[in-house]
């Protein structure tokens, strides 16, 4: 009688708990539409090198020629093989945008490495290179804006993907390159968010091989074994085959217990960026391609509005088939920054290509006369 007492109040207990963090997570403020609700019970705060910390009250303190507070520190030069931190921020919280912006030549995008741990995992769940890490992926900034990215012509980048996290987040900025930059940032966040312990928290890796090898597809999501759920990728394709079409090959989305065949398969390249009959320079805010000339792509599609969400595990590719009078295999320079959102602990990414490997091969703009 008493065991069964014991028992009974022990499954209350755990249904009041569940109660208590689902009625949490319903109480979440949605911030864009409902810009009206003044008592959201989150703090917003901003990190640059104006306010390293982000704490109240202590921004604006360095000095300038104008004197204390007059734009004394908006930048610091990074030399080569320099790794700063960019922030270190205690929780629950969520950053809610990141701006950046550095010397924007392919060499240097490719050179310059963003990292982030979540609440004290020793691998980083981020580890991209700057420039496909802010939509990006051939080199040549272009000025366009998705749901995710939005870039200036002079490499105002800017990411606005929700960056939950419970205990900490930690992001860095690592100059792997020859020459020095100048870095300009600001992450804006909120600290108060009632995040569950297993929150997704965003995952981006970067992936290149060039060449690719024919008959085996070019992994955008290698295996992930919990849940998740795919956000998307910015693709970069230097077709190594002029006159012939690359982009014939067909999206893969392996998921719950698939093997040898998908759950989710497309119909082409192209169209899985939502596009037709070859590839367009058109971005929209989901879909499109922010870059196509001379035989260099930069692509992008973004799973919001459709999500791709899965509960055990998932593996995500796309196939190498070109055109030229018919289908055929192929093999082309192709890249990948992909993002995703599951929970941590998760598994360590795979292995990035080192900075040789990155910076091969990328677009140089013509000579200036």
């Amino acid at each position: 009688m008493l065991c069964s007492l014991h028992l009974h109040r022990s499954l209350r207990a755990t249904v009041v708990l569940c109660g208590m963090a689902v009625a949490a997570i319903a109480q979440q403020p949605d911030l864009i539409r409902e810009p009206y609700r003044l008592d959201t019970g989150l703090i917003s705060r901003s990190i640059s090198f104006e306010n390293p910390t982000g704490a109240p009250g202590e921004g604006g303190q360095a000095a300038s020629n104008l004197g204390p507070g007059r734009k004394g520190l908006p930048s610091k030069d990074i030399a080569p093989g320099q790794s700063i931190q960019l922030c270190d921020i205690a929780g629950p919280g969520t950053i809610r945008h990141i701006w950046v912006t550095v010397n924007h030549d392919p060499v240097a995008l490719r050179s310059f490495v963003i990292r982030a741990w979540y609440d004290g995992q020793e691998h980083p769940s981020i580890e991209c290179p700057v420039g496909d890490f802010f939509g990006t992926a051939a080199g040549k900034v272009m000025p366009y804006a998705s749901a995710v990215h939005s870039v200036g012509a002079s490499a105002g980048m800017n990411l606005w993907l929700p960056m939950p996290f419970v205990k900490r987040v930690k992001i860095t900025f690592t100059n792997e390159g020859d020459k020095s930059t100048p870095l300009f940032y600001q992450i804006t966040y909120t600290l108060g968010d009632k995040h569950a312990a297993d929150v997704g928290r965003l995952h981006t890796l970067f992936r290149r091989e060039n060449p690719t090898t024919e008959k085996k597809d070019f992994e955008l999501l290698p295996q992930r074994s919990q849940k998740g759920r795919f956000i998307g990728s910015v693709i970069g394709i230097h077709n190594l085959h002029p006159g012939q079409w690359w982009g014939e090959g067909e999206i893969k989305v392996y998921m719950d217990g698939d093997k040898e065949k998908p759950s989710i398969v497309g119909t082409g390249s192209e169209d899985y960026v939502g596009l037709s009959w070859g590839i367009q320079q058109t971005p929209f805010p989901y879909n499109g391609c922010s870059f196509n000339q001379k035989d260099y792509v930069s692509m992008y599609r973004w799973h919001l509005a459709d999500p791709i969400a899965w509960q055990k595990e998932a593996r995500i590719t796309i196939q190498q088939i070109a055109y030229k009078g018919g289908l055929l295999e192929t093999h082309d320079d192709w890249s990948c920054a992909t993002f995703w959102y599951e929970p941590v602990p998760s598994a360590p990414l795979p292995a990035m290509p080192d900075v040789k490997a990155r910076t091969a091969d990328l677009w140089k703009d013509e000579p200036r006369k």
